[in-house]
């Protein structure tokens, strides 16, 4: 009798001892900090029109890009180091992706996460894309990467089709930054 009172505390700390190791390598493990949430938002033509069009006291540059389009793949670092460094500038930026709208919750996002993007995201949900191709500027044809920077009033002081010169979209930025700060 005497034994087994002796056995079960010992049985009782051997169970609670395994039972704690878990969690303890639980806890020592070194675990990777979560990226925020990429959010694609879909966008149609009124949308894209109010979107441009509004009242602003910063300028807007706006970015049409594809995930199958290798141009855009190529220019989307540079883009995203323009984001980071000219976001304290007060400029603003989106993107918009002319995807399929099937893909706005799978390769669109995990595209920009991959790229530690962290501007507004849109996805192009239209019928007709000409209707926002001929809002933007009627001379573009829809080719991809396509780059506009408006000015507070909306009016395109800067545009590019294809792949950007970085050196050149910022000195660009820097004119319509300093146009504002005065």
């Amino acid at each position: 009798m005497r034994f087994s009172r002796a056995i079960i505390p010992v049985v009782l700390c051997i169970m609670l001892v395994s039972l704690a190791t878990p969690a303890q390598k639980q806890r020592g493990r070194v675990s990777k900090p979560r990226q925020p949430a990429i959010v694609v938002s879909p966008i149609d033509a009124e949308g894209f029109k109010s979107l441009i069009t509004q009242p602003r006291q910063h300028p807007l540059l706006v970015n049409f890009w594809a995930t199958y389009c290798d141009p855009c793949r190529d220019e989307f670092p540079d883009l995203v180091k323009i984001d980071t460094d000219y976001r304290k500038h007060s400029l603003e930026f989106v993107t918009i992706s002319l995807d399929d709208p099937t893909d706005l919750k799978t390769s669109v996002p995990k595209f920009l996460r991959e790229m530690n993007a962290t501007m507004p995201a849109y996805l192009l949900d239209v019928s007709d894309p000409e209707i926002v191709i001929n809002f933007v500027d009627r001379t573009w044809q829809g080719s991809l990467p396509a780059t506009f920077l408006y000015n507070e009033k909306s009016e395109i002081v800067y545009k590019h089709v294809g792949r950007i010169n970085a050196a050149e979209l910022r000195e660009a930025i820097d004119k319509v930054i300093k146009k504002v700060e005065k």
